[in-house]
């Protein structure tokens, strides 16, 4: 019998290393948010404000929506960054509203070192919406696709359908004033149930136009209520290059209200909106070189367990 290679150790420690280091870069992940009314009360409440670290820590890039005032956003980073082994910070549009009691910021918070804030826009036309969209650019060396635009939308539920159409507007302005087509678009939209019928569509450019994506699909039930089976919040992204930089089938809602196993009525406290979430793929040439890297990890730890007996 053949002497124990002290190869074979180390061997197993990079093969290992690198499967971690794989599935760490496939799960550059961006996500939606509806925090419905997010204050300061809100965020002094621990059990809330914890639930709401819990889910925007699982994101590299969290958008969220409602936000009514920026000390509640003060308190959130403070206590992401003591949550995990990341750094957050945030960017925030300004408050956005038709009436002063009910002004609301977009506001994404994001890794930083995994992503950069390269550039953001406030879309001015306020007669195409109440709350008119904040479009950031980001850009990140851990995904296939380095440089990308987020645009969020909170509809007013009773103009959903106009203000769904005219995100068109946005992509075309924003898409030009960064000479950058990789745009996705997310947030609450109402795009389901009474708000937005399979009738309206017909209304909407981003519905007929084949070079949008809609990721979130129609059934995808995007509430916590058992009242409602609603896809209120969606994400949709322009064009085959971005589209081809989404890992398959990762969109999707968060059920949070199972996963962290609350019940409904103490989830509904802090939401009644599910947050929706999508992965990029990392880098192509690392997913291109994977299966091979596997296969020659494996070979040389199949050589080394021959050569030990």
């Amino acid at each position: 019998m053949g002497s124990f290679s002290p190869r074979l150790p180390l061997l197993l420690v990079s093969f290992f290393t690198l499967l971690v280091d794989i599935e760490t870069a496939s799960e550059f992940k961006i996500c939606a948010y509806n925090v419905e009314k997010f204050n300061s009360a809100k965020a002094s409440d621990y059990r809330l404000l914890h639930t709401v670290t819990r889910i925007v820590s699982r994101c590299d890039i969290c958008l969220l929506q409602d936000v009514v005032d920026s000390e509640a956003i003060t308190t959130l980073l403070a206590a992401l960054n003591r949550y995990d082994k990341y750094r957050y910070q945030s960017v925030s549009s300004k408050s956005l509203g038709n009436s002063p009691d009910d002004m609301q910021q977009y506001v994404f918070i994001y890794r930083v070192g995994n992503v950069n804030v390269t550039g953001q826009h406030q879309y001015q036309k306020k007669q195409s919406f109440v709350r008119e969209p904040f479009a950031v650019q980001f850009q990140s060396k851990k995904t296939a696709i380095k440089t990308f635009i987020l645009v969020p939308l909170h509809s007013n539920p009773s103009q959903a359908v106009q203000e769904i159409d005219r995100l068109y507007d946005v992509f075309e302005e924003v898409s030009k004033k960064w000479n950058n087509k990789n745009v996705m678009f997310l947030g609450d939209f109402h795009a389901s149930c009474a708000y937005v019928t399979r009738a309206d569509r017909k209304n909407i450019r981003m519905f007929n136009n084949k070079e949008f994506s809609w990721l979130i699909r129609d059934k995808v039930d995007t509430t916590v209520s058992t009242d409602t089976n609603c896809a209120f919040d969606r994400i949709v992204v322009h064009g085959k290059p971005f589209l081809s930089a989404i890992m398959p089938l990762s969109a999707k809602a968060f059920n949070y209200v199972k996963d962290f196993k609350l019940t409904k009525s103490k989830a509904q406290q802090m939401s009644n909106h599910l947050p929706v979430e999508v992965r990029l793929k990392s880098s192509a040439l690392l997913l291109q070189a994977t299966p091979l890297l596997i296969l020659i990890g494996v070979s040389a730890i199949v050589q080394s367990f021959l050569s030990a007996l």
